[in-house]
């Protein structure tokens, strides 16, 4: 091979070098540019999914925000509201389920703003069963203010001491709004008024005089129970049946005798003696008729305090005019001091008592017929 064929030998090898480093150069730079394609590649999709996640956090912050918010801070209305509504709590009832009910009705904007503001007042547990009058959308903190005992909705009734039965049926009808009639009949239902068994049945004198709160549902039969509660409380304390068999009589006996006390006395210092009057007329041999005007009016459904010499005359088991002893019930309803006077009479001999000035209900005793005729002279002068 001449030096011509080597020379073109060697330029051939090396044009053939140069183009195989000419390519590995060149599968390196395009193996670089991808390598970098691939990079940016890597680092865009992280941070496209950080995007994504921000703005799935960020919005789901946002509502999440809103509910926390609700449930700390619950709806509710400012101001005390407008219109009327009753609530009725019932016994027993908790004050979530007190919450609801006013929800429901639309006094409070929500529930959970009334239970807050009832625990912030420390009356979760103290909330008094009754019917309250309250106003529509009114604030949770004002509902809480207005459920207390003194904004119940109640009737209030006083029965004074000596009222007939008929007198407290017409007092507990005005004062309750409920007829005359529905007390009437709840009066024939004895057993579910709870009666004491000396009683026999009858009413009349077992309504104790009291001051009594009613509820608007309180029907007449329990209105009634609540007065013969009363006086069993009463009898009890006073060990009625105990003291009157120490006496020689029943407590039905006692309770009449306690009535005509309190129909006949004008002051409560009369009560021990003419207590003692009608004893003594029992006591008698043969007894002595009672002769009590207030027991003759009772017969006649009158009320005055003197009977008339024709009224007197009457033929009526609650005449003591008429009829030897008590007669078969009380004529009033007796308070305390007239069951302790018939428990406890003053000692005396009289047979007789006179109120001998109408006007200051001052009243005499006599032992003796002809003090008893001054009496009533007396009695005349005064304008009797």
């Amino acid at each position: 091979m001449n030096d011509l064929d080597l020379n073109t030998l060697l330029g051939a090898e090396d044009d053939e070098g140069s183009s195989r480093r000419r390519t590995r150069a060149s599968n390196k730079r395009g193996g670089r540019r991808r390598r970098r394609r691939r990079n940016r590649g890597g680092f865009m999709a992280p941070l496209l999914a950080f995007v994504v996640l921000a703005g799935i956090l960020g919005g789901g912050g946002y509502y999440g925000y809103l509910w926390l918010s609700d449930a700390l801070v619950p709806d509710d209305y400012t101001g005390q509201g407008t219109g009327e509504v009753v609530i009725e709590i019932k016994q027993g009832q908790s004050a979530s389920e007190v919450a609801a009910e006013l929800e429901k009705q639309g006094v409070v904007a929500s529930a959970k703003a009334f239970t807050n503001a009832i625990a912030n007042a420390n009356r979760s547990a103290s909330l008094q069963p009754g019917e309250y009058k309250l106003r529509k959308q009114m604030s949770a903190a004002g509902a809480a203010a207005m459920l207390v005992p003194d904004n119940r909705l109640l009737a209030k009734v006083t029965l004074k001491e000596g009222l007939r039965l008929s007198q407290t049926f017409a007092e507990l009808a005005k004062k309750t709004g409920k007829p005359v009639r529905e007390f009437t009949a709840a009066a024939k239902d004895t057993e579910a008024l709870d009666l004491p068994s000396y009683a026999k049945g009858r009413l009349e004198g077992y309504t104790f005089p009291a001051t009594y709160e009613f509820q608007p549902k309180t029907t007449p039969t329990e209105m009634l129970a609540a007065m013969v509660k009363r006086f069993n409380q009463t009898a009890d304390q006073m060990d009625l049946e105990g003291g009157a068999k120490e006496l020689g009589h029943t407590p039905h006996e006692i309770m009449v005798i306690a009535s005509i006390v309190q129909a006949e006395a004008g002051r409560q210092q009369d009560m021990g003696k003419i207590a003692r009057v009608i004893y003594n007329r029992l006591d008698r041999e043969p007894p002595m008729k009672l002769q009590m005007d207030s027991t003759t009016m009772y017969a006649l459904g009158k009320f005055r305090t003197k009977a008339t010499f024709a009224e007197t005359k009457t033929k009526h088991d609650y005449n003591t005019y008429y009829v030897d002893g008590l007669p078969p019930g009380a004529i009033t309803s007796p308070g305390d001091h007239a069951i302790e006077a018939a428990l406890n009479p003053e000692k005396g001999d009289w047979l007789w008592f006179v109120a001998t000035d109408p006007k200051s209900n001052v009243t005499k005793f006599a032992t003796t017929e002809t003090q008893f005729q001054q009496l009533l002279a007396e009695y005349r002068a005064n304008g009797g």
